[in-house]
């Protein structure tokens, strides 16, 4: 018999097989289809440009309807401004003639700059300068949103406040155009996760070769998914901040799926079996994995739709794209690969182990027969830690990082603090009460002056056609505390309400603070939901492949364990301000992302590891050594893989940008504890304990469910 015919697939091979053989034999053909298509993709992403949109509309809460209002009647309140503010350092008043003419100087000069609507000047309006008169801002307003006004615009704005800077003298520009001005990049992240991922691979393959097929992969499938939603984003709404979100799952995902992959490729040459062979046979086994857990990331990325969350939507189809774009690289992609250097890591991989003298997996053998011997110690002893550190979790305040969560280099960061010294920390966050329909505010007005919690109250400021006035709520607190939060409930509860059937008027709580509470209110309510389908679903589908009523329930109690005390190290590291971070609330959507990106995430290693676990039950009805086998089989790779993600996630950790460091942090985390904690300690112990109760499964659902064979041997 021909060479041929011993590599070619027969009738009963799988579709993972058969993709292997034709990719590893075509691989030129598939590796070129591949360049061609991300160059395309890129081409054309580069020429069109993206059109990327935060929207965090929430129909039918008070802060979009007020936002509505303003918008419908032409308020000036519906477009975005920023401010110049100005202080006098040497304590001196900035209403002197000689500082009032730098000021309306270089004010004149904005007034003329691009996107500039309009400017009021700091000596126009008595409320905007302090009462010692060592303060003062002039309002800029633009021509759009904040999202929405090119950056250059602003950044010319704030480099013409800066020429006031000396001379006794201090101007700096605040306002959400501002911070989104000035906000770097990723810097160095991306590329110190992929250079600790490329390390930690070559350690474990001993070939720089072997080691950077993964890594290539990752990138071409990173590469085409950002092309692809710079394209997507002129048709539906992407959040801004999704591109970077991309790149971190991307990497991570791709990295891990490949490895897999690859690691099974190894075994199977090491069995003797030939390259292309040997891709045929990882594929037909790892690929399904593969597929599995890809599928169970889209599906809990998936579950972020039931929130009705505009922004949160965009990004999950994004990331779940990316997951999407990063398995189809692995299945196809790799084995092209593959069969070019397929050779060259056959000879490698044989000289290694021909050096190598011990047994494989023997050291996680024995750690999974010390941890039967004492299953209960080690279960409690995890699930106490482990609860411990979720418990900050429980304490959680969502909202959005503002001005006063910046560098203290950063022009609106300066510009935040000068306000608060100025005029008290409430100037930072007023709240808009918009009057629909009323012909007298001022009872509103005198009411809201005499609110608990209010420093300030300023206007009416009159809509364009006179039907609505909007009211400037300043509260005594800052707009992250705690207590502007429950003024926020209190003027929507019990101060406007009865003022409402007063004067006859709508009577509406916006701005940006009120909008934050709306969003993460909004939230909350819905992660329930979020939660009950992201798990039901995943359970379900383990339930079909391991046909097991244990395992799924065993498997989701711990992903919610293992995010639970993720968002706990969040909680104190941001919130709290552990190790010297500037604290504040946690980014409205971080939860919700992090348990669908995680909870899949964790599939993988959970699906990965059972599986052989369920070999060895099928094979021997052992339940004790189908759990050492299953580690002492997995162990290398998983600890591998998860390494890896921690690298990658945690590099992350080096970017300005608060949200990603509070993502960067979560993933590496939950990843951390699932691989180390989970993985290695409650696993062994809970299958221990479950002894052959763990494979349970009616028999009326074993008639039911169909059969799907995750690996075959």
């Amino acid at each position: 018999m021909s060479t041929d015919q011993l590599t070619r697939p027969t009738a009963r091979s799988s579709v993972f097989e058969r993709i292997a053989a034709f990719s590893h034999r075509h691989r030129w053909r598939a590796l070129i289809l591949w360049v061609v298509l991300v160059a395309g993709i890129t081409g054309v992403s580069s020429a069109v440009g993206s059109a990327y949109h935060n929207d965090f509309s929430l129909p039918g809460t008070d802060s979009q309807a007020a936002q509505s209002v303003l918008e419908k009647h032409g308020a000036a309140q519906a477009d975005a401004s920023v401010q110049i503010v100005v202080k006098s350092s040497d304590k001196d008043d900035i209403r002197d003639a000689a500082v009032r003419d730098r000021v309306e100087d270089v004010l004149a000069e904005v007034k003329g700059l691009p996107s500039v609507t309009g400017v009021i000047s700091p000596y126009a309006e008595k409320s905007a300068i302090s009462r010692d008169g060592t303060v003062g801002y002039a309002t800029v307003t633009l021509d759009g949103s904040a999202e929405n006004v090119p950056k250059e615009h602003v950044r010319a704005i704030i480099d013409a406040a800066k020429s006031l800077d000396g001379d006794g003298l201090q101007a700096a520009v605040g306002g959400d155009a501002a911070r989104g001005a000035e906000e770097a990049g990723g810097g160095a992240a991306e590329g110190a996760g992929i250079l600790g991922a490329l390390v930690i691979l070559v350690f474990l393959f001993g070939s720089l070769v072997a080691a950077s097929l993964p890594v290539v992969a990752a990138l071409f499938a990173v590469g085409s998914s950002i092309g692809l939603i710079a394209l997507a984003s002129h048709i539906a709404n992407v959040a801004d901040f999704t591109p970077p979100i991309m790149m971190l799952v991307g990497l991570g995902v791709g990295i891990d799926y490949a490895l897999l992959i690859f690691s099974r490729y190894r075994s199977e040459l090491l069995r003797g079996a030939e390259p292309e062979q040997a891709t045929r046979s990882a594929l037909d086994a790892a690929g399904r994995t593969v597929f599995f857990a890809g599928c169970t990331v889209i599906i809990a990325l998936m579950g972020l739709v039931a929130l009705g969350l505009g922004s949160l939507q965009g990004v999950a189809l994004a990331v779940a794209l990316t997951v999407l774009v990063t398995m189809a690289a692995s299945l196809t992609l790799l084995p092209a690969l593959l069969g070019v250097f397929g050779r060259r890591i056959q000879r490698q991989v044989t000289k290694r182990a021909a050096k190598a003298k011990r047994v494989e997996g023997a050291g996680w053998r024995r750690w999974a027969s010390g941890v039967q011997r004492r299953p209960w110690v080690a279960l409690l002893v995890s699930v106490v830690a482990l609860g411990a550190l979720a418990a900050p979790a429980a304490d959680m305040r969502l909202g959005f990082a503002d001005a006063g969560n910046d560098a203290t280099t950063t022009s609106s960061r300066q510009a935040y603090d000068l306000l608060a010294d100025g005029f008290g920390p409430g100037f930072n966050g007023p709240l808009f009460v918009v009057a629909e329909g009323a012909a007298d505010v001022e009872p509103v007005r005198a009411a809201l002056a005499d609110t608990p919690g209010v420093a300030a109250v300023s206007g009416p400021i009159p809509s364009k056609d006179g039907a609505v006035g909007t009211l400037m709520v300043f509260p005594e607190s800052a707009p992250q505390a705690e207590a502007t939060s429950q003024l926020v409930d209190r003027l929507r509860g019990d101060v406007l309400p009865p003022l409402a059937d007063e004067t006859g008027a709508r009577l509406l709580v916006g701005g940006a603070t009120a909008a934050t509470e709306d969003f993460a209110a909004t939230v909350s309510d819905r992660m329930p939901l979020f939660v009950a389908i992201v798990v039901g679903l995943s359970a379900l589908l383990l339930l079909i492949v391991f046909r097991s009523v244990l395992i799924p329930v065993k498997a989701a109690l711990l992903n919610l364990v293992s995010i639970g005390a993720a968002l706990g190290a969040i909680t104190l590291v941001f919130q709290h301000g552990w190790f010297g971070v500037e604290p504040g609330p946690i980014e409205a959507f971080i939860p919700v992302m992090i348990f669908a990106i995680v909870f899949g995430l964790s599939m993988d290693y959970e699906v990965f590891l059972l599986s052989r676990i369920h070999e060895e039950w099928e094979r021997t009805k052992d339940p004790q050594a189908a759990v050492r086998e299953g580690l002492a089989a997995t162990g290398k790779v998983i600890t591998a893989a998860a390494a890896i993600m921690i690298v990658v996630f945690a590099a992350f950790m080096l970017s300005p940008d608060r949200m990603l460091q509070q993502f960067g942090l979560g993933l590496a985390v939950a990843i951390l504890l699932d691989a180390v904690v989970i993985r290695c300690l409650i696993v062994p112990a809970v299958m221990q304990l479950l002894g052959t109760r763990a494979w349970w499964l009616p028999a009326w659902l074993r008639r039911v469910l169909p059969r799907v064979e995750l690996e075959r041997h």
